[in-house]
Protein backbone atom coordinates (compact mmCIF):
# COMPACT_ATOMS: atom_id res chain seq x y z
CA UNK A 1 0.00 0.00 0.00
CA UNK A 2 1.05 3.42 -0.53
CA UNK A 3 0.64 6.27 1.66
CA UNK A 4 -0.01 10.23 1.70
CA UNK A 5 0.94 12.58 4.74
CA UNK A 6 -2.88 13.82 5.87
CA UNK A 7 -2.65 17.47 4.54
CA UNK A 8 -0.30 19.46 6.55
CA UNK A 9 -0.14 16.82 9.29
CA UNK A 10 3.00 14.35 10.34
CA UNK A 11 0.24 11.69 9.97
CA UNK A 12 0.72 9.04 6.76
CA UNK A 13 -2.76 7.67 5.82
CA UNK A 14 -2.90 4.81 2.95
CA UNK A 15 -3.88 6.37 -0.64
CA UNK A 16 -7.30 4.39 0.00
CA UNK A 17 -9.58 5.27 2.57
CA UNK A 18 -12.04 2.93 3.93
CA UNK A 19 -15.60 4.21 4.22
CA UNK A 20 -17.71 2.58 6.55
CA UNK A 21 -21.23 4.02 5.62
CA UNK A 22 -22.39 0.53 4.39
CA UNK A 23 -22.04 -1.27 7.65
CA UNK A 24 -24.77 -2.40 9.30
CA UNK A 25 -27.06 -1.23 6.38
CA UNK A 26 -26.05 -3.02 3.42
CA UNK A 27 -23.43 -4.98 5.02
CA UNK A 28 -23.75 -7.57 7.81
CA UNK A 29 -21.52 -7.53 10.80
CA UNK A 30 -19.58 -10.74 9.54
CA UNK A 31 -19.23 -9.42 6.03
CA UNK A 32 -17.76 -6.31 7.45
CA UNK A 33 -15.19 -8.05 9.59
CA UNK A 34 -14.21 -9.62 6.72
CA UNK A 35 -13.41 -6.41 5.01
CA UNK A 36 -11.63 -4.61 7.63
CA UNK A 37 -9.37 -7.70 8.13
CA UNK A 38 -8.82 -7.69 4.34
CA UNK A 39 -8.03 -3.76 4.62
CA UNK A 40 -5.42 -4.63 7.32
CA UNK A 41 -3.41 -7.08 5.44
CA UNK A 42 -3.35 -4.76 2.90
CA UNK A 43 -1.90 -1.86 4.52
CA UNK A 44 -4.76 0.30 4.02
CA UNK A 45 -5.01 2.01 7.99
CA UNK A 46 -7.32 4.77 7.08
CA UNK A 47 -10.77 4.19 8.50
CA UNK A 48 -13.44 6.86 8.31
CA UNK A 49 -17.31 6.59 10.05
CA UNK A 50 -19.49 9.05 11.61
CA UNK A 51 -21.71 8.55 14.89
CA UNK A 52 -25.09 8.47 12.21
CA UNK A 53 -24.21 5.52 10.29
CA UNK A 54 -26.32 2.48 10.99
CA UNK A 55 -29.57 3.74 9.46
CA UNK A 56 -32.66 5.31 10.63
CA UNK A 57 -33.65 4.46 14.08
CA UNK A 58 -30.09 2.53 14.43
CA UNK A 59 -27.47 5.84 14.58
CA UNK A 60 -23.98 4.49 16.35
CA UNK A 61 -24.76 1.07 14.78
CA UNK A 62 -21.60 1.57 12.29
CA UNK A 63 -19.50 2.58 15.06
CA UNK A 64 -20.53 0.08 17.25
CA UNK A 65 -19.41 -2.44 14.47
CA UNK A 66 -16.19 -1.09 14.16
CA UNK A 67 -15.92 -1.18 18.13
CA UNK A 68 -16.98 -4.75 18.04
CA UNK A 69 -13.83 -5.66 15.65
CA UNK A 70 -11.46 -3.41 17.60
CA UNK A 71 -12.08 -5.53 20.72
CA UNK A 72 -10.68 -8.66 19.40
CA UNK A 73 -7.54 -7.36 19.63
CA UNK A 74 -4.35 -8.42 17.69
CA UNK A 75 -3.18 -5.04 16.96
CA UNK A 76 -6.71 -3.58 15.28
CA UNK A 77 -6.69 -0.66 17.18
CA UNK A 78 -3.06 0.43 16.95
CA UNK A 79 -2.71 -0.27 13.38
CA UNK A 80 -5.36 1.90 12.30
CA UNK A 81 -6.22 5.73 11.63
CA UNK A 82 -9.40 6.10 12.73
CA UNK A 83 -11.93 8.89 11.61
CA UNK A 84 -15.61 9.57 13.15
CA UNK A 85 -17.87 12.65 13.09
CA UNK A 86 -20.12 14.91 14.76
CA UNK A 87 -23.24 17.03 13.89
CA UNK A 88 -25.96 15.17 12.45
CA UNK A 89 -28.52 14.70 15.82
CA UNK A 90 -28.60 11.21 16.94
CA UNK A 91 -32.54 10.53 18.08
CA UNK A 92 -31.11 11.21 21.57
CA UNK A 93 -33.60 12.70 24.11
CA UNK A 94 -31.38 13.42 26.73
CA UNK A 95 -29.80 16.33 24.63
CA UNK A 96 -33.37 17.80 25.17
CA UNK A 97 -33.27 21.40 22.89
CA UNK A 98 -29.67 20.68 22.00
CA UNK A 99 -30.58 17.19 19.74
CA UNK A 100 -30.81 18.97 16.69
CA UNK A 101 -28.06 19.39 14.08
CA UNK A 102 -25.06 21.23 15.06
CA UNK A 103 -21.98 22.28 16.24
CA UNK A 104 -21.98 23.28 19.74
CA UNK A 105 -19.22 22.63 22.41
CA UNK A 106 -21.78 20.74 24.31
CA UNK A 107 -22.40 18.43 21.23
CA UNK A 108 -18.89 18.31 20.34
CA UNK A 109 -17.67 17.03 23.82
CA UNK A 110 -21.10 14.60 24.30
CA UNK A 111 -20.97 13.04 20.98
CA UNK A 112 -17.27 11.96 20.90
CA UNK A 113 -17.72 10.14 24.07
CA UNK A 114 -20.75 8.38 22.72
CA UNK A 115 -18.88 7.65 19.69
CA UNK A 116 -15.84 6.61 21.88
CA UNK A 117 -17.90 4.15 24.02
CA UNK A 118 -19.16 2.73 20.72
CA UNK A 119 -16.11 2.56 18.74
CA UNK A 120 -14.63 1.18 22.19
CA UNK A 121 -11.51 3.05 22.61
CA UNK A 122 -9.89 6.31 23.87
CA UNK A 123 -9.51 8.35 21.41
CA UNK A 124 -10.11 8.84 17.46
CA UNK A 125 -6.91 10.48 14.94
CA UNK A 126 -9.48 12.62 13.39
CA UNK A 127 -13.13 14.11 14.72
CA UNK A 128 -14.78 15.46 11.82
CA UNK A 129 -16.95 18.59 11.28
CA UNK A 130 -19.81 16.89 9.07
CA UNK A 131 -21.28 19.68 8.10
CA UNK A 132 -20.69 23.60 8.50
CA UNK A 133 -22.34 25.32 11.19
CA UNK A 134 -22.30 29.16 10.64
CA UNK A 135 -24.61 29.61 13.91
CA UNK A 136 -21.37 28.55 15.65
CA UNK A 137 -18.40 31.15 16.24
CA UNK A 138 -14.75 29.58 15.57
CA UNK A 139 -13.88 30.87 19.25
CA UNK A 140 -16.44 28.29 20.65
CA UNK A 141 -15.54 25.77 18.10
CA UNK A 142 -11.70 25.77 17.99
CA UNK A 143 -11.46 25.91 22.42
CA UNK A 144 -13.62 22.81 22.70
CA UNK A 145 -11.77 21.31 19.76
CA UNK A 146 -8.66 22.19 21.88
CA UNK A 147 -9.70 20.69 25.03
CA UNK A 148 -10.25 17.61 23.16
CA UNK A 149 -6.87 17.04 21.80
CA UNK A 150 -5.38 18.46 25.59
CA UNK A 151 -7.14 15.27 26.82
CA UNK A 152 -5.51 13.60 24.11
CA UNK A 153 -9.36 12.00 22.85
CA UNK A 154 -8.60 13.01 19.05
CA UNK A 155 -4.85 14.25 17.79
CA UNK A 156 -6.51 16.08 14.40
CA UNK A 157 -9.33 18.33 13.44
CA UNK A 158 -11.08 17.74 10.11
CA UNK A 159 -14.14 19.03 8.21
CA UNK A 160 -16.49 17.46 5.59
CA UNK A 161 -19.04 19.12 3.30
CA UNK A 162 -17.51 22.75 3.67
CA UNK A 163 -16.89 25.61 1.40
CA UNK A 164 -13.59 26.83 -0.16
CA UNK A 165 -15.07 30.32 2.33
CA UNK A 166 -15.13 28.34 5.46
CA UNK A 167 -11.93 26.29 5.67
CA UNK A 168 -10.28 29.69 4.93
CA UNK A 169 -12.03 31.10 7.66
CA UNK A 170 -11.18 28.54 10.02
CA UNK A 171 -7.11 28.40 9.40
CA UNK A 172 -7.20 31.93 10.41
CA UNK A 173 -8.82 31.85 13.20
CA UNK A 174 -6.84 28.74 14.24
CA UNK A 175 -3.83 30.62 13.18
CA UNK A 176 -4.45 33.41 15.58
CA UNK A 177 -4.77 30.62 18.49
CA UNK A 178 -1.55 29.01 17.60
CA UNK A 179 -3.14 25.90 16.89
CA UNK A 180 -2.59 23.39 13.75
CA UNK A 181 -6.01 24.03 12.21
CA UNK A 182 -8.07 21.73 10.03
CA UNK A 183 -6.07 18.90 8.48
CA UNK A 184 -8.77 17.90 6.06
CA UNK A 185 -11.57 18.14 4.15
CA UNK A 186 -13.97 15.54 2.82
CA UNK A 187 -16.21 16.78 -0.08
CA UNK A 188 -17.84 15.44 -3.02
CA UNK A 189 -15.62 14.93 -5.97
CA UNK A 190 -15.43 12.78 -9.09
CA UNK A 191 -14.98 13.20 -12.70
CA UNK A 192 -18.94 13.92 -12.58
CA UNK A 193 -18.42 16.18 -10.00
CA UNK A 194 -15.48 18.75 -10.62
CA UNK A 195 -17.08 21.73 -9.19
CA UNK A 196 -14.81 21.93 -6.50
CA UNK A 197 -12.00 22.60 -8.66
CA UNK A 198 -13.08 26.20 -8.64
CA UNK A 199 -12.23 26.92 -5.49
CA UNK A 200 -12.21 24.67 -3.02
CA UNK A 201 -9.55 22.01 -3.92
CA UNK A 202 -7.31 25.45 -3.99
CA UNK A 203 -8.19 26.54 -1.38
CA UNK A 204 -7.01 23.46 0.29
CA UNK A 205 -4.03 22.66 -1.11
CA UNK A 206 -3.12 26.64 0.01
CA UNK A 207 -3.90 26.19 3.49
CA UNK A 208 -2.61 22.57 4.00
CA UNK A 209 -5.82 20.85 3.73
CA UNK A 210 -5.84 17.37 2.83
CA UNK A 211 -8.84 16.68 0.62
CA UNK A 212 -10.58 13.35 1.28
CA UNK A 213 -13.34 12.29 -2.31
CA UNK A 214 -16.58 10.96 -0.81
CA UNK A 215 -18.33 9.38 -3.52
CA UNK A 216 -15.73 9.51 -6.27
CA UNK A 217 -17.81 7.24 -7.76
CA UNK A 218 -20.59 9.39 -8.17
CA UNK A 219 -22.89 7.00 -6.82
CA UNK A 220 -21.99 3.51 -8.77
CA UNK A 221 -22.31 5.48 -12.41
CA UNK A 222 -18.29 5.57 -12.35
CA UNK A 223 -18.28 2.04 -11.69
CA UNK A 224 -19.02 0.56 -14.79
CA UNK A 225 -21.99 -2.13 -15.53
CA UNK A 226 -24.17 0.84 -16.31
CA UNK A 227 -26.10 -1.00 -19.19
CA UNK A 228 -27.04 -4.21 -16.76
CA UNK A 229 -26.58 -2.81 -13.21
CA UNK A 230 -26.78 -5.59 -10.64
CA UNK A 231 -29.93 -5.38 -9.06
CA UNK A 232 -30.38 -3.13 -5.81
CA UNK A 233 -27.21 -1.81 -6.05
CA UNK A 234 -26.89 2.36 -6.18
CA UNK A 235 -26.45 2.53 -10.15
CA UNK A 236 -29.24 0.85 -10.10
CA UNK A 237 -31.70 3.09 -8.62
CA UNK A 238 -30.24 5.69 -10.22
CA UNK A 239 -31.46 5.21 -13.49
CA UNK A 240 -32.00 9.17 -14.16
CA UNK A 241 -27.86 9.09 -13.77
CA UNK A 242 -27.53 7.14 -16.26
CA UNK A 243 -29.84 8.38 -18.62
CA UNK A 244 -28.38 11.91 -18.00
CA UNK A 245 -24.95 11.00 -18.67
CA UNK A 246 -24.93 7.45 -20.59
CA UNK A 247 -23.38 9.28 -23.89
CA UNK A 248 -20.18 10.59 -21.57
CA UNK A 249 -20.24 6.97 -19.72
CA UNK A 250 -20.09 5.11 -22.62
CA UNK A 251 -17.34 6.91 -23.96
CA UNK A 252 -15.01 6.47 -20.30
CA UNK A 253 -16.00 2.59 -20.88
CA UNK A 254 -14.80 2.79 -24.16
CA UNK A 255 -11.23 4.23 -23.06
CA UNK A 256 -11.28 1.84 -19.97
CA UNK A 257 -10.94 -1.06 -21.71
CA UNK A 258 -8.49 0.49 -24.13
CA UNK A 259 -6.69 0.90 -20.78
CA UNK A 260 -7.39 -2.38 -20.17
CA UNK A 261 -8.50 -1.28 -16.36
CA UNK A 262 -12.00 -1.50 -15.02
CA UNK A 263 -14.28 1.62 -14.70
CA UNK A 264 -13.46 2.65 -11.05
CA UNK A 265 -10.17 1.64 -11.01
CA UNK A 266 -9.76 4.68 -13.22
CA UNK A 267 -12.35 7.06 -11.41
CA UNK A 268 -10.33 6.35 -8.26
CA UNK A 269 -6.97 7.09 -9.90
CA UNK A 270 -8.41 10.33 -11.29
CA UNK A 271 -9.07 11.69 -8.30
CA UNK A 272 -5.79 10.34 -6.70
CA UNK A 273 -3.57 12.29 -9.50
CA UNK A 274 -4.59 15.59 -8.16
CA UNK A 275 -2.07 16.80 -5.57
CA UNK A 276 -4.67 18.42 -2.73
CA UNK A 277 -6.75 14.91 -2.96
CA UNK A 278 -5.18 12.81 0.25
CA UNK A 279 -7.30 9.34 -0.40
CA UNK A 280 -10.47 8.82 -1.69
CA UNK A 281 -13.04 7.17 0.13
CA UNK A 282 -14.24 3.60 -0.79
CA UNK A 283 -17.53 2.42 0.52
CA UNK A 284 -17.04 -1.55 -0.65
CA UNK A 285 -20.81 -3.20 0.20
CA UNK A 286 -18.53 -7.06 -0.19
CA UNK A 287 -14.94 -8.04 0.64
CA UNK A 288 -14.65 -8.89 -3.80
CA UNK A 289 -15.32 -5.14 -4.11
CA UNK A 290 -12.61 -3.91 -1.51
CA UNK A 291 -10.39 -6.11 -3.17
CA UNK A 292 -11.21 -4.85 -6.52
CA UNK A 293 -10.34 -1.66 -5.26
CA UNK A 294 -6.59 -2.14 -3.86
CA UNK A 295 -5.62 -1.92 -7.84
CA UNK A 296 -5.63 1.92 -8.38
CA UNK A 297 -2.84 2.66 -5.88
CA UNK A 298 -0.29 1.08 -8.65
CA UNK A 299 -1.98 2.89 -11.93
CA UNK A 300 -0.66 6.35 -12.98
CA UNK A 301 -2.50 7.90 -16.04
CA UNK A 302 -0.54 9.15 -18.64
CA UNK A 303 -0.99 13.03 -19.84
CA UNK A 304 -2.78 11.50 -22.82
CA UNK A 305 -5.07 9.75 -20.67
CA UNK A 306 -5.68 12.80 -18.14
CA UNK A 307 -6.38 14.67 -21.54
CA UNK A 308 -8.76 12.23 -22.82
CA UNK A 309 -10.95 12.09 -19.30
CA UNK A 310 -10.98 15.97 -19.37
CA UNK A 311 -12.97 15.48 -22.89
CA UNK A 312 -15.54 13.45 -21.70
CA UNK A 313 -15.89 14.39 -18.71
CA UNK A 314 -15.22 18.47 -18.52
CA UNK A 315 -13.81 20.45 -15.70
CA UNK A 316 -15.97 23.51 -14.84
CA UNK A 317 -13.53 25.76 -16.39
CA UNK A 318 -14.91 23.55 -19.92
CA UNK A 319 -12.69 20.65 -21.45
CA UNK A 320 -9.22 20.02 -20.30
CA UNK A 321 -8.83 24.04 -19.16
CA UNK A 322 -4.96 25.02 -18.31
CA UNK A 323 -6.29 26.93 -15.36
CA UNK A 324 -7.11 23.81 -13.54
CA UNK A 325 -4.39 21.42 -15.18
CA UNK A 326 -2.37 19.25 -12.23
Amino acid sequence: MKYNYLGRSGLKVSKLCLGTMNFGVDTDEKEAFRIMDAAMDAGVNFFDTANVYGGVGTRGKTEEIIGRWFAQGGGRREKTVLATKVYNGMDDDVDGPNKDRGLSAYKIRRHLEDSLRRLQTDYVELYQMHHVDRNVSWDELWEAFQVLITQGKTSYIGASNFAGRDLVKAQYEAKNKHMLGLVSEQHKYSLLCRLPELELLPAAEEHGIGVIPWSPLNGGLLGGNILNPAAGTRTAKNQAGIEKHHSQLMDFSALCKDLGESEATIALAWTLANPAVTAPIIGPRTLEQFQNSLRVVEVELDASTMARLDEIFPGPGGSAPEAYAW
